[in-house]
């Protein structure tokens, strides 16, 4: 699933830049790697240990956004009868990561590489997470290549994993891909990517599974000014979605069997969160039916249309409560599956980018040998969850106070101006503080007044816009814009 992000264009002024250092320094974000952690990643950078399976002979690619460095996973895809044989490799950190080593240590801390709008902080260090352990063309690297045979229909009928050396032949992104497959121009372990891609998310259409298309803000700075606009996801990145689903998916069932893992569980959407959703719809002119279901009006939505992408943005709120759950011996949790996918599913397939995958690959290799998973594995496990949830909590609040600081910066030049909005929430403890949704441009802001009509179309007055104001009070979420009805 998706995750809202937020990128600058342009070379943002001095107070959204001052505002977006402050924000990193507020929540402790490291600026680089210990001196310890580099000198470790330097001598695992040049030995890794050997790998017994040779699968060079393969024409691996990869498919990500342009200029990314850190390439987790590589592709081959081919037909197999009648159906289709997916071939996944997953970047093979465990095998560049020594357990109870500096940079273990230093991983366990940062969880995740956070995305601010301007920069990246990783979750590795460079010369492993963009060089010896990334899937970089014309590269041997270690991985944990999946194989996962699949019928006509896109329904998976066999599943291997296991370590393998590969060497992706060509770094492709998703814009060149799409031209090439729409041109019919693509080689086949290309091409397939449509049809299996199409084929799969059928296959989510009738369990009942949701994706969301969740387009990219985009913030635009030119003469000391910001523009607003969206970029709409290619077909092309939804059927690779696909496949790191499918490889998902994959992985949770071999961990059921065999009675040991990590899922990615998220409980049905609890009805408050849907009906905020329904008044964001209404605040953008979404129609949106009582009879009808969020998924279906979700499918029918085209992120290249703004107010359409704004609320396909605000949709990700109803993925709020994932979680990771443990499980060993056996003992099964209550709750197996993710709401979403409408089935068992588990982060597998970012590990240079996201600490649980390691330890999820690491348990798939073990439930597919048949051999039990490593010491380091399960003494981690019991807390995992909690420091996953931890490092979800910081790319939250990044990912929010973000949009609160960009969001000012995108107005501090429109103070007094009045806007068509519509007020999607309440302070349950303060009923005259709410948020409210801008109909143009598609942010969200605070505000203040008595009797705020919850849900109705409201004209507010945009009365604070301060891009630097987060950092320099240091509470969080005082960027957010602040509005008074009109």
């Amino acid at each position: 699933m998706l995750s809202r992000r937020i990128r600058v264009t342009g070379a943002p002024e001095a107070p959204l830049r001052a505002a977006l250092a402050a924000l990193r320094a507020r929540l402790g974000v490291p600026e680089g790697f210990p001196p310890e952690v580099g000198e470790e990643a330097e001598r695992a950078a040049k030995s890794p240990p050997p790998q017994s399976y040779d699968a060079t002979d393969l024409p691996f690619f990869t498919l990500d956004p342009p200029g990314s460095p850190d390439l987790d996973q590589a592709t081959h895809l081919s037909r197999r009868g009648t159906g289709y044989r997916v071939r996944y490799a997953i970047a093979d950190v465990a095998a560049f990561v020594a357990p109870g080593g500096a940079l273990d240590a230093e991983a366990q801390r940062r969880v995740n590489t956070l995305y601010f709008p301007d920069e990246r902080v990783p979750l590795h260090p460079a010369v492993l997470s963009e060089d010896a352990a990334s899937l970089l063309p014309g590269r041997t690297r270690p991985a944990v290549l999946w194989t996962i045979d699949l019928d006509a229909e896109g329904r998976a009928l066999a599943v291997e994993v296991r370590r393998a050396l590969v060497r992706s032949r060509a770094r492709l992104d998703y814009a060149g891909a799409q031209r090439a497959i729409d041109a019919g121009t693509a080689e086949e372990p290309v091409a397939l990517l449509r049809e299996i891609g199409r084929a799969r998310e059928r296959q989510e259409a009738a369990r009942g599974g949701i994706s969301l298309t969740v387009p990219e803000q985009e913030i635009t700075e030119r003469d000391h000014t910001y523009a607003l606009s969206y970029r709409a996801p290619l077909p092309a990145e939804a059927w690779n979605a696909q496949l790191s689903l499918l490889t998902g998916m994959a992985a949770a069932d071999l961990m059921l069997a065999r009675g040991t893992g990590i899922l990615r569980t998220l409980p049905p959407a609890p009805d408050g969160a849907v009906a905020r959703l329904r008044r964001t719809a209404r605040a953008l002119g979404i129609d949106w039916p009582h009879h009808v279901p969020y998924s279906a009006v979700i499918s029918a939505l085209d992120p290249r249309v703004p107010h359409h992408a704004a609320f396909l943005q605000e949709c990700t709120t109803l993925l709020r409560g994932a979680g990771y759950t443990v499980f060993r011996d056996g003992a099964l949790p209550a709750i197996t599956t993710h709401a979403a996918m409408a089935a068992p599913y588990t982060h597998c397939t970012a590990p240079l980018r996201r600490l649980a995958d390691r330890y999820a690959l690491e348990l798939s290799l073990s439930a597919a040998s048949n051999d039990p998973p490593p010491d380091w594995v399960l003494a981690a496990l019991d807390t995992l969850p909690h420091r996953m949830a931890d490092g979800a909590q910081r790319a939250s609040t990044v990912e929010h106070e973000s949009i609160d600081i960009v969001a000012a910066a995108l107005l501090k030049d429109r103070v007094g101006e009045i806007f068509d909005a519509c007020v999607v929430d309440l302070d349950d403890h303060h009923p005259d503080v709410g948020t409210v949704q801008l109909a143009s441009p598609a942010v969200l802001g605070r505000v203040e007044g008595p009797d705020l009509p919850l849900g109705d179309p409201l004209r507010v007055r945009l009365v604070k816009a301060s891009p630097g104001s987060a950092g320099s009070s240091g509470s969080p979420g005082t960027a957010k814009p602040l509005f008074i009805p009109a």
